[in-house]
């Protein structure tokens, strides 16, 4: 065999095995997550069957659940309009 055709066998196999070991290395970190279950309540059934836990205290949270109560607590405090009346208001505020 002449040594350029052994160059290229060699280095077309180095190349083969570098891209098989990419594509190994890539779908294996593609499906390494991880969530706390007790700690993201989007994924639990019971955080929408459970009632708020400020039912008591705050009357806008009456009969909300804690998945309910967790997301009007993030809207409030991102300034998210509650009520038709503030959407409309929000709308014609220039005019």
């Amino acid at each position: 065999m002449r040594k350029d055709t052994l160059q290229l066998i060699l280095y077309a196999g180095a190349t083969a095995v570098s891209m098989f070991m990419l594509v190994k290395t890539y779908n294996k970190r593609q499906n390494t997550y991880w969530v706390y279950e007790d700690h993201d309540m989007r994924n639990s059934d019971d955080a929408d069957l459970r009632e708020s836990p400020n039912a008591d205290v705050d009357p806008a949270e009456k009969g909300l659940s804690e998945l309910d109560s967790a997301f009007r607590a993030e809207w409030v405090s991102i300034g998210y309009p509650q009520t038709h009346r503030e959407i409309e208001e929000n709308e014609n505020w220039n005019n």
